[in-house]
């Protein structure tokens, strides 16, 4: 449509009939920018991602689209400005029914029932044809081997029907779209070798191929059914997650009444009455009461976590024993248990370098395998002038050279890369993470929150008034750092502060600052919060009013579990491991000489830039681990990051993989199965190019049989699968610290 000459009326187009249902099912991810997520149950190869994105990333508004293969998702990402893009109907037209995703989207489709019994009748069917053609092969008289030869094409003829139609399915409608994927050749090569058999059958010619062709459904069944199977284990992981999301609340209302709202209704501030043996619907502070919750979900833990007045509680946990009131701090889709399921589904979406070679190989093999077959096909007439022998042949070299082993060669791998640190309670944000997290070779570690605990005590309460103690408390209650959190616990029971105040900001890496009215407050780093002579005698976080002394905080500080045994890990794995942190000298030395480690301190988030800048430059591929927004730009300039699980909101968003667990075993354990994944990926790579290397000559000589290729190839697909499942059988991370290396916790100054 061209542009509109000028004085032209402009003609407003009405909205779409269902604009506004996807505008309420999309979420704003940033400023000017919407989230929809939509269920394409179509999707089952990388052709079908290729397709999908392609589409939706042409047209108008949107930023981004992006296909999740194991969760049959596609998350777009589009400019909000104006009307919601026409995804659904781009999808339609492009081949793919799709629509709006919800929790029951997630469920299973009948997919693998339908290919289980599709791989059984395959089978059944095979078999039998099997033992005809072995009769035939053993010498059977003319009229013997016709009679075998038409109790197989009767045979043939419905199993080709019924478990042909997942491939004959997919290669229709791709032609009926105008495009190609893998079912094409395949299910071109299948009718072709039936075809072939067909009129040998009926000519009462020697040979017939019914056993290939059935046998070709039957081996690449198998390879579909399991793939299908690792997939679906992948998106078990994100339905299970899915289901410890409550689906709402009984929210108090401002006249003390009670009323039930989904959790999407629930809002930051509002009250909510949790009752033992219900989940928390969101993010949220306890207020009042006294319980026991079930915490494994965040940290791995079996042993319930004791919650009173103060204590902070994830969306998903369990409560256990007693009823809470709670205040909501997050929105049900910003909350922690939103967050990790966000994370899972997008494991798999990440386009390492590994998959796009194997995409774009995948991409161009549809035009290259028909060209090989028909050059074969002219080839053969030419030389041999014999129709029936070219057309063999050339049915042979479409089969043998289908690349499932090549699309199945790094997905599957990396789906089973995710799985497993999933299970150790490691969360991935894609499938290019973990490629990068295997090039590293130098880990750059925060302190505080990182290398020691993210639960720090409060040791000079003593010295502190209640009055002086509640303003800090009202000042830290706007941080999630630790020290913040430290001060809000030991705060527990007293009234709050009178002070209000009218802004509160958070500055990275020195502190909170307020004002009331004419008045500034700060909390943080003495040399910044300080002016003037005034002096914090060595306080690890201050109180001031006006740049004047108030108060000084002392915490002391456990280095978290196995800090010890994962440093000598990562440096027994070549790595160069060093402390950059911002707190002052002589904690950081502490906590270095404790774990035997070069350091850095005082450093500011632009500083610890500077660091990795000058790592990298110095041809080091640097691994990031922090936790606090101090950290965010340090975590995003890392060739690989990662965060705890107590890290800040935008920390544990700009890295790559989050850890659950109170465990820093995670990180060399993590970057072990990152290792392990990418030797996979390249022996799968290898075998696959490998297996096209020898199988095509040897097929165009003619020198297979379309049997013999059938189960070549279908081999070559299963083998690939075989060997992602390796990795699933290594240790586990539970198991990966004998007890007795374990030392004993050091209580630490710890300050930043």
């Amino acid at each position: 449509m061209g542009c509109c000459a000028p004085g032209a009326e402009l003609t407003v187009m009405p909205p779409r009939a269902g604009d506004e249902e996807v505008l309420l099912a999309s979420r704003v991810v940033a400023d000017g920018i919407r989230q929809t997520n939509l269920a394409v149950p179509a999707i089952h190869c990388g052709a079908c991602i290729r397709t999908i994105e392609k589409a939706l990333g042409g047209l108008a508004g949107v930023e981004s689209a992006r296909a999740n293969l194991s969760a049959k998702r596609v998350t777009v990402r589009w400019r909000s400005n104006g009307s919601p893009p026409p995804l659904v109907e781009t999808l339609k037209q492009a081949g793919f029914e799709a629509h709006l995703f919800d929790i029951d989207s997630g469920r299973d489709d009948g997919a693998l029932s339908e290919l289980i019994r599709a791989l059984a009748v395959a089978g059944f069917a095979s078999s039998n044809i099997m033992l005809l053609s072995v009769s035939i092969w053993s010498g059977a008289e003319a009229e013997t081997r016709d009679l075998f030869h038409w109790l197989s094409m009767f045979i043939a003829l419905p199993a080709l029907a019924y478990s042909g139609r997942i491939f004959f399915r997919s290669a229709w409608r791709a032609l009926r779209h105008g495009r190609t994927n893998m079912d094409v050749p395949i299910s071109l090569g299948v009718l072709l070798a039936f075809g072939l058999s067909v009129y040998e059958t009926v000519q009462h010619g020697p040979h017939a191929y019914f056993d290939a062709a059935i046998s070709l459904l039957f081996f690449l069944l198998i390879g579909r059914t399991l793939d299908h199977m690792m997939r679906e284990r992948a998106r078990q992981a994100v339905s299970n997650l899915v289901r410890l999301a409550a689906r709402g609340a009984f929210v108090v209302q401002a006249d003390g009444t009670q009323a039930y709202l989904p959790v999407e209704e629930i809002e930051p501030g509002m009250i909510v009455a949790l009752g033992a043996g219900e989940r928390v619907p969101v993010d949220a502070t306890v207020s009042k009461g006294e319980s026991e919750l079930d915490v494994s979900l965040v940290s791995g833990e079996s042993v319930p976590l004791h919650a009173t007045a103060g204590s902070a509680v994830l969306a998903g946990t369990l409560n256990l024993t007693g009823p809470l009131t709670l205040i909501a701090v997050a929105k049900a889709g910003n909350s922690f248990l939103a967050e990790m399921i966000r994370m899972m589904e997008a494991a798999e979406q990440g386009r390492s370098g590994y998959r796009r070679i194997a995409d774009r190989a995948a991409a161009l093999y549809a035009p290259v395998v028909h060209t090989a077959a028909l050059l074969t096909f002219v080839g053969w007439m030419i030389a041999t002038g014999d129709l029936h022998k070219a057309i063999t042949i050339a049915i042979a070299v479409l089969i043998i050279t289908c690349p499932c082993a090549l699309g199945l060669a790094v997905p599957i791998v990396q789906v089973m890369a995710a799985q497993r640190l999933f299970k150790n309670g490691i969360m991935v944000k894609d499938g290019s993470s973990i490629e990068r997290l295997a090039e590293i070779d130098a880990v750059i570690f925060d302190k505080t929150g990182t290398l020691t605990s993210a639960a720090p005590r409060l040791v000079s309460r003593g010295d502190i008034d209640d009055a002086t103690l509640g303003l800090a408390t009202a000042l830290a209650s706007h941080s999630r750092h630790p020290y913040s959190q430290a001060l809000v616990e030991a705060a527990t029971g007293l009234a709050p502060s009178p002070v209000v105040f009218d802004e509160v900001t958070e500055k990275a890496g020195f502190g909170l600052e307020a004002r009331s009215g004419a008045t500034a407050y700060r909390l943080g780093k003495p040399s910044w919060a300080l002016e003037g002579a005034d002096s914090a005698e060595d306080a690890s976080v201050v109180l001031t009013r006006n740049g004047h002394l108030m108060t000084g905080f002392h915490f002391e500080d456990t280095l978290r579990t196995d800090a010890a045994v994962a440093v000598a890990r990562l440096k027994q794995d070549g790595m160069r491991v060093e402390i950059v942190s911002g707190d002052r000298e002589a904690p950081v030395a502490h906590v270095a000489a404790a774990l035997d480690l070069p350091y850095r301190s005082g450093v500011t988030p632009a500083d610890k830039v500077a660091r990795i800048d000058a790592l990298s430059a110095a041809g080091r591929k640097v691994l990031m681990v922090g936790d606090g927004l101090n950290d965010t730009p340090a975590l995003g300039a890392a060739h690989a990051s990662m965060a705890p699980a107590s890290a800040s909101d935008v920390g544990r968003c700009a890295a790559d993989f989050v850890f659950l667990r109170q465990s820093l075993l995670a990180i060399p354990f993590a970057v072990s199965v990152a290792h392990e994944a990418r030797r996979l990926i390249r022996q799968n790579l290898a075998f696959a190019v490998a297996y096209n290397i020898v199988a095509v000559p040897v097929a165009v000589m003619g020198n297979v049989t379309p049997l013999i290729a059938a189960v070549a190839m279908s081999a070559s697909s299963i083998l690939v699968v075989a060997n992602a499942l390796r990795l699933k059988g290594r240790e586990g991370l539970a198991a990966s610290a004998a007890p007795d290396t374990v030392p004993a916790p050091a209580m630490l100054e710890a300050a930043e």
